[in-house]
């Protein structure tokens, strides 16, 4: 637990709180809708995401709330049971699920993703960011907040949405568009440095710029309820606590409801270890998170969430990210915004249902740009295509599909690209006159075999062979059977060859060290 909590950047801390709690609130809102859940259960995630879920995990800089890559798993669930607090009984038990999962140490396949995949992701998150806020920057309202899938809610792609701009509402473009230009000045570097207005966050100016510009508008051009937060207002704490919702218990034995719920975890888990790979990397100090430890943080939250109404959670980059670039240094940063999200909708969600989303729309563009930079392609770009087309690859799949999907297929061409390389470079033949070295550079897999039998079939009779294995610590079974049946055939055809240091103790699985039945050249 050491330096998780710190005052020297407390006042930081707080202002970078006070801006993911301006991202998070129209996602956590938005990601509820996309899901068809009661709008209130995706603050309550936002909520435990941010309290419960940053008290516990080990990031210092990591955000979770609701789950925008299982809103189309949650909405399919809720409509199969009909009844939502059939759903939630899913939810509790993925939480259960995940708790196991960080304690037998699930948490290290983080550490398999490349980064060029992770870089992949998140610039694919800052377009696909940028492509989704357009329309709201231009007053289009009708497709949720947060609906990160190429396909949406609405019957529109995330394509096909930007040809709608014509029908824009002029009002919260204006907005949009102020909002936004307040938000680069802010990123100047001669505002950074002022006394003054380096202490204002940029995202809140932005915010209460647009609230004032439509409190002001004329009637014309004033924004109605559709373009404006929607938080649900209740006059008394009772009517608050009526807000909640609870699982039908006997849910828990429902076959149905439990595939669901594995379903959740398998996700959920997966989505978070990806965001924790892709935080870290961005970390300006490079602290390292406790994967196993995160798993368990996010297995409390979400049983937590389903107790009391909450839709899934996992750790969310879109907020991770904002926390970081708003100068975010410890963990108190994620608690505080799940503190205000708690306190702005028990006392002041009137006030709350006064910002536009065009404003919202701008804070979050910034935030996409910042993720997919033009110096991040040209950076990949210039450490080869085996980093570039993964990438590539990676950015592309999760415009047109959604998160998961999209790096589950960046990997695959990640892996590909690691097997390809491999092949290519573990065999290294040279040849002087009659005598043909096969140099093994790394370790050797059943997939180098069809490499080495094409340079073993070039081998004449009275031609003379080395197989220099000394810098491999494994071999696999088949390659080790390849070069014993060679041996063996080598006689009839009068080759010679020397096997410097290939035995079955390379196989692993060998007994002694025995070595291939040849003459061995040292």
């Amino acid at each position: 637990m050491k330096n998780e909590f710190s005052f020297k950047n407390f006042g930081g801390d707080l202002s970078a709180g006070l801006v993911v709690f301006l991202v998070a609130l129209p996602l956590c809102l938005g990601i509820s809708l996309a899901s068809e859940a009661p709008l209130f259960s995706g603050i309550i995630a936002g909520i435990i995401g941010g309290v419960v879920v940053g008290a516990i995990s080990g990031s210092k800089l990591g955000v979770s709330g609701p789950a925008a890559g299982l809103a189309v798993i949650v909405a399919s669930a809720i409509n199969e049971f009909q009844i939502y607090e059939i759903f939630l009984a899913s939810v509790v038990i993925g939480g259960f699920i995940q708790l196991i999962l960080g304690f037998i140490g699930a948490g290290k396949i983080a550490f398999y993703f490349p980064s060029s995949v992770i870089k992949g992701m998140l610039a694919a998150i800052g377009i696909t960011i940028v492509l989704k806020q357009i329309p709201h920057a231009f007053g289009i309202d009708t497709d949720p907040e947060g609906d990160s899938s190429f396909i949406q809610s609405d019957g529109e792609n995330t394509i096909s949405e930007l040809f709608n701009l014509g029908n824009f509402n002029t009002g919260a473009l204006v907005i949009g568009v102020v909002c936004l230009a307040i938000l680069i000045l802010w990123d100047k570097k001669w505002v950074k440095e002022n006394k003054i207005l380096g202490i204002i966050p940029g995202p809140l100016l932005a915010v209460f710029a647009g609230i004032f510009i439509n409190y002001f508008y004329p009637e014309n051009l004033s924004l109605e309820a559709e373009h404006m937060v929607q938080l649900p207002q209740t006059e008394s704490a009772a009517g608050f606590l009526e807000l909640f919702r609870f699982p039908q218990w006997s849910a828990f034995t429902n076959i149905s409801v439990i595939k669901t719920g594995f379903l959740i975890a398998i996700i959920a888990s997966l989505e978070t270890l990806l965001c924790v790979e892709a935080t870290d990397r961005i970390d300006p100090d490079k602290n390292i998170t406790p994967t196993n430890r995160e798993l368990v943080a996010q297995g409390a939250g979400n049983m937590l969430s389903g107790l009391i109404g909450g839709i899934p959670i996992t750790q969310v980059i879109v907020r991770s990210s904002a926390n970081i670039q708003a100068g975010g240094k410890t963990k108190t940063s994620a608690i505080f915004h799940g503190i205000l999200l708690l306190v702005c909708v028990m006392f002041i969600p009137n006030l709350l249902n006064m910002i536009p989303l065009a404003a919202l729309a701008a804070v979050l563009i910034v935030v996409g740009y910042k993720l997919a930079k033009p110096e991040m392609f040209k950076r990949m770009y210039s450490e080869g295509h085996d980093q570039f087309i993964p990438f590539i690859v990676t950015i592309v799949a999760v415009l047109f599909t959604d998160l998961l999907v999209g790096i589950l297929i960046g990997l695959m061409v990640g892996i590909g690209y690691v097997l390809y390389t491999n092949f290519k470079s573990v065999i290294k033949p040279s040849k002087t006159g009659n005598h043909t070295i096969i140099d093994f550079q790394k370790d050797v897999f059943f997939y180098n075999r069809a490499e080495l039998v094409k340079n073993l079939s070039k081998l004449q009779e009275g031609d003379e062979l080395t197989l220099d294995g000394r810098n491999i610590d494994f071999i696999d079974h088949d390659i080790f059977l390849t070069i014993e049946d060679f041996v063996k055939d080598s006689v009839k055809k009068n080759i010679k060859v020397n096997v410097l240091d290939i035995t079955r103790t390379k196989l692993k699985f060998g007994k002694g060290d025995e070595k291939i039945g040849l003459e061995e050249t040292v």
